[in-house]
């Protein structure tokens, strides 16, 4: 009795037509009715009722049909099984991340992975978030760290990282300074220091201004969250930045809430569906890494 055998005999039976059996399976007619009837001379017993024009099966016939099917499911399973271990020991993953980004957490879930997976090859690129989910939705990266306005994109499968508010930095001495508050029309008295399009910072800004009618000057634009802090710094312009990213420069930046932005910008893993046994032990990596961190790494929004 071979598996093969069981694969033709259901396929008989669920056509109820040798022929159109043969065509599922692949195989001519005079094939597919060969090896029925090798597995019936196997099992001692008629399997198909042939004496009219559509194929039934005999009493013997749907007492075998059970563990046929049966038996073609456990050797799926194992196939399955045996796949998943195999690329659990090779393999590659694409990691992706924003730019200029440090994220302890992405970066001691992606060692901890090494450790109990060395065969698995990583791959780390960094690129604006945009372009990031896009390759993600493609297939061209498998799992990625990105900023987003309000919720992670649309069809990805996504861990919610942190969700937080974007602010004004203004360097001591500024007329915003000593403001706890400013609302997105005064902000465009001054000239402005963003992110590029494409980064959660500036999707959540842009799209608060459109909100309120409102186009601003952005003067000058960095990638890193530490030039567009430091160009602010130095007098440039205001940075828009989000509430974690600006903690990191007290006392050289003061921190001023907009007061109606109320998008967040939310830092999210994201990946797509189905994702292989690899994959899905890295994305455990890293819920486990992150945790229940409610502030933000280095970059978030990026």
């Amino acid at each position: 009795m071979e598996l093969r055998q069981l694969e033709y005999f259901v396929a008989v039976a669920e056509e109820a037509n040798f022929t159109r059996a043969a065509e599922r399976v692949h195989i001519s007619q005079s094939g597919i009715s060969a090896q029925i009837r090798q597995l019936e001379h196997d099992l001692g017993a008629t399997l198909i009722d042939r004496s009219s024009r559509t194929a039934t099966l005999t009493s013997a016939g749907e007492a075998a049909l059970v563990h046929a099917r049966a038996a073609l499911a456990s050797a799926d399973a194992m196939r399955q099984a045996v796949d998943e271990v195999n690329q659990l020991i090779r393999g590659r993953l694409v990691v992706g991340m924003v730019t200029a980004c440090t994220v302890k957490p992405l970066f001691d879930a992606l060692s901890a992975f090494h450790v109990a997976h060395p065969g698995i090859e990583i791959t780390l690129t960094e690129d604006s978030s945009d372009r990031l989910v896009e390759r993600v939705r493609a297939g061209a990266i498998d799992l990625a760290l990105v900023g987003t306005a309000t919720a992670p994109p649309e069809g990805l499968d996504a861990f919610p990282i942190i969700s937080e508010g974007l602010v004004a930095a203004v360097p001591p001495g500024h007329p915003l300074a000593g403001r706890s508050r400013v609302t997105l029309a005064e902000l465009g008295d001054h000239a402005i220091v963003c992110m590029p399009t494409g980064t959660g910072i500036r999707t959540v800004f842009d799209q608060a201004c459109a909100a309120a009618g409102l186009r601003p000057d952005i003067a000058l634009q960095a990638s890193a969250p530490d030039a567009v802090a430091d160009l602010a710094i130095r007098g440039l312009g205001v940075a828009v930045l989000s509430e974690s990213m600006a903690t990191d420069y007290r006392g050289r930046l003061t921190a001023v809430a907009l007061d109606d932005v109320d998008i967040p910008a939310v830092l999210a893993l994201v990946w797509k569906s189905p994702a292989g046994p690899a994959l899905r032990e890295l994305v455990q990596h890293t819920r486990r890494s992150f945790g229940d961190v409610q502030t933000a790494p280095a970059a978030v929004g990026g």
